[in-house]
């Protein structure tokens, strides 16, 4: 595939290594070639780099499958989950995952890519319904005016 055909949430393999796409820039600057602007997250350790292809560069796109777990908890370092087939546990490292945490609760059900049979990152719910708990109250002349609903000529 090319390098201008990747889109975020892909998988990639560079140099053996899993990284998944981030964010994507196609970036053609004047009289010079067009060339791709590319976030990356390793899934081996969780580095986040950023990479400059060609545009006419071929692309390595990893198989990836995906399978449905259920999060459970947290300790101070990790995230478990458990596969819903096998009763399986997984644990993911902190870094791996912290982007995500704060839009996942206990008991849902979401889902985590797998690449080479090793579980790499989780895929947070298109959609999640939070609770406002509390908010700061409002600041005194925190407006751009100091008039409410009045019009006309400012003298």
């Amino acid at each position: 595939m090319k390098a201008t055909e990747i889109r975020k949430g892909q998988v990639v393999k560079f140099d053996g290594q899993a990284f998944l796409i981030m964010a994507t820039e196609h970036i053609t600057p004047g009289n010079w070639r067009a060339m791709v602007q590319t976030k990356l997250r390793n899934l081996n350790t969780g580095t986040i780099i950023e990479k400059r292809l060609r545009s006419t560069e071929d692309v390595d796109i990893a198989f990836v499958e995906t399978k449905k777990v259920e999060y459970l908890y947290s300790t101070g370092t990790e995230h478990v989950f458990m596969d819903n087939e096998n009763f399986d546990q997984i644990s993911f490292a902190n870094e791996m995952v912290e982007d995500v945490m704060p839009f996942i609760m206990p008991n849902t059900h979401v889902s985590v890519l797998y690449c080479d049979g090793k579980a790499l990152t989780v895929e947070p719910p298109r959609t999640v319904d939070l609770k406002v708990v509390e908010t700061p109250p409002a600041l005194k002349g925190a407006t751009v005016t100091n008039q409410y609903g009045r019009l006309g000529s400012v003298r």
